[in-house]
C-alpha cells in the first residue's frame, strides 16, 4: 500500500545557513520518526534532464511498510508548460500541501488569482493543507486583526492564508521556522493525521473490493459497540468579583475608615483590597516606598489626596477596638471625598465599569470640570508606575477584566506577612494570610472569624488535616479564583481541602482537573501507572463528590480490561462491581462472541478479514 503526497509552492531557504537542499518536505522525511532511513536513502529524480527540474520526487517507508511517494514542485509554472502532467499529480494525491513563504506577498498573490482556481477545479476530495513558512519581518508579532493594515505592505498576513484555506477548505498551518516543533510535532502531526486517515479510507476500500469477489456465507464478525458515554461535568461559573464586591457592604474584617476634611466619617474599606489594584494606596499604607514606585504622578497624587491621621484626640478615637483600630485617613479634596462611595464601589466591583462610575460623579457633581478632574484623579490612582496613563479611553477600557487580573493583583500579597492580619499554623510553619480575603471567598472562613470562636480573637490558627503545599493552594484559589495541581494526587488533597471549607467551585475545578487527566492517558499509561483508582473512588465518594465518583466508575467500566487485572479492583464494594460488570466494555457477549468467532475461522482454516 502506498501514499501519494504532492506538495506544490516555494517556501525559501532562509532557516538553513548551509548550501544543502532544505525545505519544509525534505525537512520532514529526514527529521519524522514514522519514515524509514535516513536523507541519503531518499530517491531523488527529476521529471528530466534539465537544469532547473519541474518537480522532485522522493520515496521512502512510514509506518513500517507503507511507501511513501512525494512529488515536491516549487516551481508553479508546471500549470503553465505541462497541463497533463499537472493534472495527473493532483488527480493521483492522497494529501495536497501547498507551501508560501509569509515574506513574498507578490507570489502569494500570484498564485492565488492564477494557479489556485485550477487546483479547485482539479481537487476530487482530497485533504489541503496551506503551509504559511517564515517569520514576518515588519513586525515580531503580526496582527490579525481584519481591519489592521499594519503587515499588508510585504507580507502575508494571517488573515490572507485562513482565507486562502476556507477557500479550499483546507488546513492552515503557521510554520515560524523549520525546527523539531514546528516540523516534527506541528507539521508533522497534521500530515500524519491525514496519512493516517487515507490509509485507513484505502483499506475499507480494498476491504470492500474483496468481500465483493468472494461471496463468504459463513458467521460475519461480531460487532463492537460502542462504549457508554461518560457523564459530562458542568463547571460552576465564577463569583469572583461579586464577593470582592460584596465585601464593601458587608462591614466586615474593615482596617481603614475614610473622613471628609471636616473629619466626618465617609466610607470604611479593606487596606488589601485598595492595595491590590493601586500604588496610590500601596504608598499611602507604607507597603511601598517611593524609592519602590519611582513615579513622581503616583507619589504627588498621594499627597493631594489623602493624609492619615494616628491623634488619639481625634473624634470617636476613644469608641474605637482597643485590639487593633481602623487606621483614619483623611480625604483632603472635597469633590473627590464627595465621589469616595462611589469610587470605591466601583474599585471593589473591578475597576473596569467606567460610565457607571462617571454618570454617578455627574449626578453629585453638577460642574463638568469637577467631574473630569475626579475622573483624572481616578485614572492616576489606577495608574501603573513609569507607565503613561493607559486609562484614556474608558469605553475601550471598560470592555477588558478587571484590574485584579492584570494590575498589581491580589496574588502580589499570597503568603506574604505585608497588611497580613491572621497567621495559620500548618505541620510546623507559618503562612501569612488577610482576614478580608478570607471571609470574602469563603463562607466557613467567614462564619470562623465572625462567630464565638476561637479563631475571630486569635492572631495564630492552627491547620490540621492538610500539607502546607495543599493549603497554600487552597489561599491562591482564594486570593486569584485559579489553581493549578500538580497532579492528580495534589488535586484530590486540594478537593479534600475545598470540601473541608466548602468552596464547591474549586471541587468543581479539581474534579475537571482529575477526568481531564485521566482522559488523556493512552490505555498503556492506564495499564503502568501506581495511581489506585478505586481509592481515588473511595475519597470522592467519603468527601462528597458525587460527580466525579459517578464518572470514576463508568471510567473502571468502560477501561474494563485494564482495571480488572489490577489488585485494588478487588477493593469496590459489591454495589460498585455490580455497576462496573453491568456497564463494562467490551461486554461479555461481544467477547463469547469473539471467541465463537475465532474458532469458528481457525477450523475452516480460513483467514480472517478482520482480526
Amino acid at each position: 500500500m502506498s501514499i501519494h503526497i504532492v506538495a506544490l509552492g516555494n517556501e525559501g531557504d532562509a532557516f538553513h545557513q548551509d548550501s544543502r537542499p532544505s525545505g519544509l518536505i525534505r525537512a520532514y522525511l529526514g527529521r519524522s520518526p514514522l519514515v524509514s532511513g535516513d536523507e541519503s536513502s531518499l530517491l531523488l529524480s527529476a521529471s528530466g534532464a534539465a537544469a532547473r527540474p519541474v518537480f522532485t520526487e522522493y520515496q521512502a517507508s512510514a509506518f513500517g511498510n507503507v511507501k511513501l511517494v512525494v512529488h515536491d514542485c516549487p516551481v508553479w509554472d508546471i500549470f503553465d508548460s505541462d497541463w497533463y502532467t499537472s493534472r495527473n499529480l493532483i488527480g493521483g494525491a492522497d494529501i495536497i500541501v501547498i507551501k508560501y513563504n509569509v515574506n513574498d506577498k507578490f507570489s502569494f498573490h500570484e498564485v492565488k488569482d492564477n494557479y489556485i482556481p485550477v487546483i479547485k477545479r482539479a481537487l476530487n476530495s482530497v485533504p489541503v493543507i496551506i503551509a504559511a513558512v517564515g517569520t514576518r519581518q515588519n513586525e515580531e508579532l503580526p496582527c490579525t486583526c481584519p481591519l489592521c493594515t499594519s503587515d499588508r505592505g510585504s507580507c502575508v498576513s494571517t488573515t490572507e492564508g485562513i482565507q486562502l484555506a476556507k477557500e479550499l477548505g483546507a488546513t492552515y498551518l503557521e510554520l515560524h521556522s523549520l525546527d523539531d516543533f514546528y516540523i516534527g510535532k506541528y507539521f508533522g502531526g497534521v500530515l500524519e493525521y491525514f496519512m493516517i486517515q487515507a490509509l485507513n479510507q484505502k483499506t475499507s476500500e480494498k476491504m470492500k473490493r474483496r468481500k465483493m469477489s468472494n461471496s463468504f456465507h459463513g458467521i460475519r464478525p461480531p460487532q463492537l459497540e460502542q462504549p457508554e458515554k461518560m457523564p459530562v461535568l458542568k463547571a460552576e461559573a465564577s463569583h469572583y468579583n461579586a464577593d470582592l464586591n460584596n465585601l464593601l457592604f458587608c462591614c466586615q474584617c474593615v482596617d481603614v475608615v475614610f473622613y471628609s476634611p471636616d473629619l466626618k466619617e465617609v466610607a470604611e474599606a479593606h487596606k488589601i483590597v485598595l492595595c491590590a489594584v493601586s500604588h496610590v494606596f500601596m504608598l499611602l499604607f507604607s507597603v511601598k516606598s517611593p524609592a519602590d514606585i519611582q513615579d513622581s504622578s503616583i507619589i504627588q497624587t498621594t499627597q493631594d489626596l489623602f493624609t492619615i491621621n494616628r491623634d488619639p484626640t481625634f473624634p470617636g478615637a476613644s469608641q474605637e477596638s482597643p485590639g487593633n483600630p481602623p487606621l483614619r485617613v483623611i480625604v483632603k479634596d472635597a469633590f473627590f471625598c464627595s465621589c469616595l462611595s462611589d469610587i470605591l464601589r466601583f474599585i471593589y466591583s473591578g475597576a473596569f465599569q467606567w460610565e457607571e462610575l462617571e454618570d454617578d460623579i455627574r449626578k453629585k457633581l453638577k460642574d463638568s470640570g469637577d467631574v473630569s478632574n475626579v475622573i483624572e484623579k481616578v485614572k492616576c490612582i489606577l495608574k501603573t508606575p513609569g507607565k503613561f496613563n493607559c486609562l484614556r479611553n474608558c469605553k475601550t477600557y471598560q470592555a477588558r477584566k478587571p484590574l485584579w487580573f492584570y494590575n498589581t493583583s491580589l496574588k502580589f500579597f499570597l503568603n506574604k506577612p505585608m497588611l497580613a492580619d491572621v497567621v495559620f499554623e500548618i505541620q510546623g510553619a507559618t503562612v501569612p494570610a488577610h482576614r478580608a480575603i478570607l471571609v470574602a471567598r469563603c463562607e466557613v472562613m467567614a462564619a470562623m472569624f465572625n462567630g464565638n470562636y476561637m479563631e475571630a480573637k486569635s492572631v495564630l490558627i492552627p491547620v490540621y488535616g492538610v500539607s502546607k503545599e495543599t493549603f497554600l493552594s487552597f489561599l491562591e484559589y482564594l486570593y486569584t479564583d485559579s489553581c493549578c495541581p500538580a497532579g492528580i494526587f495534589q488535586a484530590m488533597c486540594l478537593l479534600i481541602c475545598a470540601e473541608m471549607y466548602q468552596v464547591s467551585r474549586l471541587q468543581h475545578i479539581c474534579e475537571l482537573f482529575i477526568i481531564t487527566q485521566l482522559q488523556s492517558m493512552p490505555s498503556r499509561e492506564l495499564a503502568s501507572m501506581n495511581l489506585d483508582i478505586v481509592d481515588l473512588l473511595k475519597k470522592a465518594k467519603f468527601h462528597h463528590s458525587d460527580c466525579l465518583s459517578t464518572w470514576l466508575l463508568h471510567f473502571i467500566a468502560t477501561n474494563y480490561l485494564i482495571f480488572s487485572q489490577k489488585p485494588e479492583f478487588q477493593d469496590l464494594s459489591v454495589e460498585e462491581r455490580s455497576f462496573v460488570e453491568k456497564h463494562r466494555w467490551p461486554s461479555t457477549v461481544y467477547l463469547k462472541q469473539l471467541a465463537e468467532y475465532r474458532k469458528y475461522i481457525h477450523s475452516r482454516k480460513c483467514r480472517c478479514l478482520v482480526m
